[in-house]
């Protein structure tokens, strides 16, 4: 009793570009904090036992990679939402101005 997908998904030509090169630079961003990181970690690991208030520097930290992350995820979705509500638009001027032509040609006819 299959009836199939609910939605058809198929890749968006008009923004995916943008969406790639957002992902990749907002990944190529995150992974240079998290390199400083890992590098802090070998080369210093003195400096990262180093106490801030009741936590040390390495939890700090890690957990500022983590809010980091989340941080970027949201930034990322909203500006992903932004470039789809924009192509949207475009679409829908281009069936309107589509329409408009061919109801033009018909009244010539």
């Amino acid at each position: 009793m299959s009836h199939g997908p609910a939605t058809e998904w198929k890749e968006d030509e008009r923004t995916s570009k943008v969406k790639s090169k957002l992902g990749i630079w907002m990944f190529a961003g995150y992974s240079i904090v998290y390199a400083v990181f890992i590098i802090l970690n070998v080369v210093k690991p003195q400096l990262m036992g180093l106490d801030v208030g009741m936590l040390n520097i390495a939890i700090v930290y890690g957990f500022g990679l983590i809010v980091l992350a989340l941080i970027m995820a949201l930034i990322y979705n909203a500006l992903c939402g932004w470039a789809e509500q924009k192509a949207l638009k475009i679409i829908k001027d281009e069936k309107k101005a589509e329409k408009i032509k061919h109801e033009a040609e018909k009244a010539v006819k």
